[in-house]
């Protein structure tokens, strides 16, 4: 039973056969919100599934110069890193295993598939992926600065770095939620950006360099890339839920779970509108655009929670 239960965590709930599920859900939603908003009419709600099934049958095809072994490995680096980091964040109203100082963790968890996916161009020898993997590591230096700046902020006005705690503090003193917007935009802009979504999505343009750093996957360790990316979107709503919006606000158990679900939908529909209302940017635009303006306003809200800490006692 010791193990049992454990391994129930990471490989069902909330590991990785619900962030798997969920994540091709929330890619549905997605594609159907900004269908919806360009006036088209968008998939069927099974469509991430089924592609995904699709891709799982199809052959995985391996360039002669390419690193082999880490050409294979990649894609479940970067879904280990992503289930790992969901278990340090409140999801039915507690973390399962929170610890002080789990926000840096999940932050530099959430980093590691963004060095996968450049790895994953780099190891697979093509000029297309090559780019693409360059602009992946280029562009992670712009958005990574404003998102930890953005995080930092409400921890330190909760006097803790634990995730739960932080969560908690805010389901507790809902009237500071507010004061959290700046950073939350911030957040918000920064995780777009970590996706790889318009107007961010630079990396694998498909106008100017085929699919990217994924040009040479295919088959099922494309399909796990792709699966990751979808994942990844599920925990990066989730950590901004716990961190701005008081997670479940104090609820549990099966409320817990809808609220998580419910705020999560919201986030996902935020990030679906900056998606439709962009167009894409050039790489150097998304560098100054993260350095002169985003990561200033994270700043101010840094600043700013200092101070309301100070003033609070």
């Amino acid at each position: 039973m010791e193990l049992i239960t454990p391994l129930a965590y990471l490989l069902i709930f909330p590991g990785f056969l619900f962030l798997a599920v969920y994540g091709l859900f929330l890619q549905w939603v997605d594609r159907k919100l900004c269908a919806v908003m360009q006036n088209r009419m968008g998939p069927p709600w099974f469509q991430g599934y089924a592609d995904f099934i699709k891709l799982l049958a199809k052959e995985v095809i391996v360039p002669d110069e390419a690193n082999t072994r880490m050409f294979r490995v990649l894609p479940f680096f970067a879904m280990a890193a992503i289930i790992t980091a969901l278990l340090s964040i409140p999801v039915w109203g507690t973390a399962l295993y929170g610890f002080q100082g789990d926000l840096v963790a999940v932050i530099y968890l959430l980093t590691i598939p963004t060095v996968t996916f450049f790895l994953a161009g780099w190891s697979s020898a093509s000029p297309y992926s090559t780019v693409g993997a360059m602009r992946v590591l280029t562009q992670l230096f712009a958005y990574e600065v404003p998102l930890m700046l953005s995080l930092i902020g409400p921890a330190i006005l909760a006097g803790t770095w634990n995730i739960t705690e932080i969560s908690a503090f805010y389901a507790a003193h809902p009237v500071l939620i507010p004061a959290q917007l700046l950073g939350f935009l911030a957040a918000l802009i920064a995780l777009q950006g970590k996706l790889e979504r318009m107007p961010f999505d630079i990396p694998h343009a498909k106008n100017e360099i085929v699919g990217g750093q994924f040009t040479e996957y295919s088959g099922r360790l494309l399909d796990f890339f792709l699966l990751a990316v979808d994942m990844e979107m599920v925990v990066g709503a989730a950590l901004l839920n716990a961190v701005f919006l008081g997670g479940a606000l104090g609820l549990t158990g099966p409320a817990a779970i809808a609220m998580f679900l419910a705020k999560t939908l919201f986030i996902t529909f935020l990030l679906a509108l900056l998606k439709v209302l962009m167009a894409r940017i050039r790489i150097e635009q998304m560098i100054n655009f993260c350095w002169k303006y985003l990561a200033p306003v994270a700043m101010a809200q840094l600043v700013f929670d200092i101070f309301l800490k100070y003033k609070l006692g």
